[in-house]
């Protein structure tokens, strides 16, 4: 078992796990979804990419851009709550919080999509 893949499988599925986590919900509403889990999922999604660099491969460029896209949008998406968090009391309003999650949808399915090249990738390698 070579541990290097281990761990990197490791990250970018804990990755995928923490965006989802933060994204599940009711879209509009805030008490559904935490900034720190989002935080969270921005600093894995980042050391994820981290892990990405040194591949040369075509699969690794791949999986190198669709890790960057995860990265921008949630990056994206966290910078919103800060601008938005000033709206109310309570946080950002349901119209923000709406913008904010779905931002955190599109880095779910790019998140995914690096999943899916990571298992596919495994299952066509020879032992």
């Amino acid at each position: 078992m070579n541990m290097e893949r281990v761990v990197f499988g490791f990250v970018i599925i804990l990755a995928l796990s923490f965006t989802y986590a933060f994204v599940m919900g009711d879209v509009a509403d805030a008490n559904h979804h935490n900034v720190w889990m989002l935080t969270i999922a921005i600093l894995i999604n980042l050391i994820a990419t981290g892990l990405k660099l040194g591949d040369r491969s075509q699969v690794g460029a791949l999986l190198l851009a669709s890790s960057l896209v995860v990265d921008v949008l949630l990056i994206a998406a966290r910078v919103l709550w800060v601008v938005y968090e000033s709206e109310t009391v309570s946080g950002p309003s349901p119209e923000s919080m709406a913008n904010i999650v779905s931002l955190a949808g599109g880095a779910l399915v790019a998140s995914f999509v690096t999943v899916v090249i990571l298992v596919g990738d495994t299952l066509l390698s020879r032992r």
